[in-house]
């Protein structure tokens, strides 16, 4: 099967190129909305890596994420690594965006607040009541 223009030939098994293509559609990320750039990695590799760009850098222009991948020797693999690693990124935006705190953990943070928030103004009302020392004595003292 030749890919169409919206599918892009990544160097995986069809069964994880499909699992990651509908992965994308979930996310409403296209390959239309990608730039990719190659750049040179760095690290082990050998020759290889300082000679060919092998290193991926993906921005997905819909939502700002920018990628840079360089795990694996060749440009093949770190295209398909950028991608699912684009993925992640934006599943984690989602869950942090509709997170919701829970009401246990809650209680306890404000109650630890609040102890804090007595303790400092103890403290305060303790040294303001505290008469000021003197340090010289009277002529009569001495």
């Amino acid at each position: 099967m030749a890919p169409t223009k919206t599918q892009t030939v990544l160097p995986v098994s069809i069964a994880k190129a499909k699992a990651l293509e509908a992965r994308m559609a979930v996310l409403g990320i296209r390959e239309i909305d990608l730039v990719e750039t190659f750049i040179r990695s760095s690290g082990k590799g050998g020759q290889n890596v300082n000679k060919v760009a092998t290193a991926v850098r993906l921005k997905h222009i819909a939502s700002g994420a920018d990628i840079k991948c360089s795990k694996h020797r060749t440009q093949g693999m770190n295209r398909y690594a950028a991608r699912v690693m684009l993925c992640e990124k934006l599943e984690q935006r989602e869950r942090d965006a509709r997170a919701e705190e829970n009401p246990t953990h809650k209680k306890k943070r404000l109650a630890k607040l609040d102890r804090a928030r007595k303790a400092r103004r103890k403290a305060a009302a303790k040294k303001l009541k505290k008469p000021p020392q003197e340090t010289w004595k009277s002529e009569d003292e001495w």
